[in-house]
């Protein structure tokens, strides 16, 4: 297999220099917290064109509600955040012609801002839905980075096309307790345990034409992104289908089609892409499986546990699958 599948995900430091002048808005030393947070795992600092390790963010997220003492500090994050652009992503939203071409090119070059990204922008009747999940091997939905990110996309396309009433926020994680400070600052109760990440926003603001336009620029920078994304290596087809299954595998379905949606491509496009590359949707599939099975069994667990959090909804099928990648029966608990 090409080993480009197996480079790991990165992000920009972008949302972590945000997040520092946050935290000391707040009263906080953002060092200490950081520190804390990772607990002597080294970070590099967050320089203008540095890439950070995708998976190392749930540590933060984490473990910063018991740090802060504060059970909405995602929220309280979010709502002092400056919106100010960043990187060729935040001004690319600003100097757009319009809502929906800012949101396009969100879209089209979200994995400059996380390779974790799975974003999309959906238009149905009267309601636009901006998808915004963040996807982490074996972590679910962070409750507090996504409601502080829906809080910072809110004020970020406000910014490029003025006071924009949202019509709906739908989150991925459960409810938490107290909903006060969410309909404070979002201006409505959000919908939990839904199956995606979005803010849903009125049809028509996407054709609001922004304050900040500029065509000549808008094309500047929609070079320079597209640059800057021919240059992470992480963001090749191979390396995201399989992030994509190692995140989904054994918590929801992960068919050609799922991954396709997810990736914001169709069936067949995926399918050829991948033909191209040497490589197949079911190739990638088993080896993410496999690959899984393996560490987990080596880890100690079940097989009827591994099984499972491989996909496999009976143990026949996965004990056949196994014969086939290692010429013998799974050795684990029953």
């Amino acid at each position: 297999m090409d080993d480009i599948a197996f480079v790991p995900l990165t992000h920009s430091s972008t949302l972590r220099r945000l997040l520092y002048e946050a935290l000391a808005a707040l009263g906080f030393d953002p060092t200490d917290i950081y520190r804390r947070a990772y607990a002597g795992v080294p970070l590099a600092a967050p320089l203008l064109e540095a890439r950070e390790d995708h998976d190392n963010a749930p540590r933060f997220w984490q473990a910063l509600p018991q740090i802060t003492a504060d059970v909405d500090i995602g929220l309280h994050l979010g709502e002092v955040m400056q919106p100010r652009p960043m990187d060729v992503v935040g001004y690319l939203l600003l100097a757009a012609s319009d809502l929906r071409q800012g949101l396009q090119a969100f879209v089209r070059f979200q994995h400059i801002l996380s390779g974790g990204f799975a974003a999309r922008l959906e238009e149905v009747g009267e309601q636009a839905r901006l998808v915004i999940d963040l996807n982490y091997r074996g972590v679910g939905s962070l409750r507090q980075q996504m409601e502080c990110l829906a809080l910072l996309l809110r004020k970020m396309l406000a910014e490029a096309g003025g006071d924009l009433p949202l019509l709906g926020v739908e989150f991925r994680h459960p409810a938490p307790r107290r909903l006060g400070e969410h309909r404070r600052l979002l201006g409505v109760e959000p919908r939990f345990g839904q199956p995606r990440d979005a803010l849903i926003l009125p049809r028509a603001a996407l054709s609001r034409p922004s304050r900040s336009a500029s065509p000549r620029l808008f094309q500047v920078l929609t070079e320079e992104a597209e640059r800057q994304l021919a240059g992470l290596v992480e963001n090749r087809l191979l390396a995201r289908v399989r992030y994509w299954l190692e995140t989904c595998l054994g918590q929801a379905p992960c068919s050609l089609e799922d991954c396709a949606r997810a990736l914001g491509c169709n069936r067949s496009a995926l399918q050829r892409s991948l033909a191209e590359q040497g490589s197949s949707f079911r190739k990638l599939h088993d080896e993410v499986r496999r690959l899984r099975a393996l560490r987990l069994l080596e880890q100690g667990q079940g097989v009827r546990e591994v099984a499972r959090a491989c996909g496999f909804a009976e143990l026949s099928p996965f004990y056949r699958a196994f014969r086939r990648w290692q010429g013998g029966t799974p050795r684990g608990r029953a």
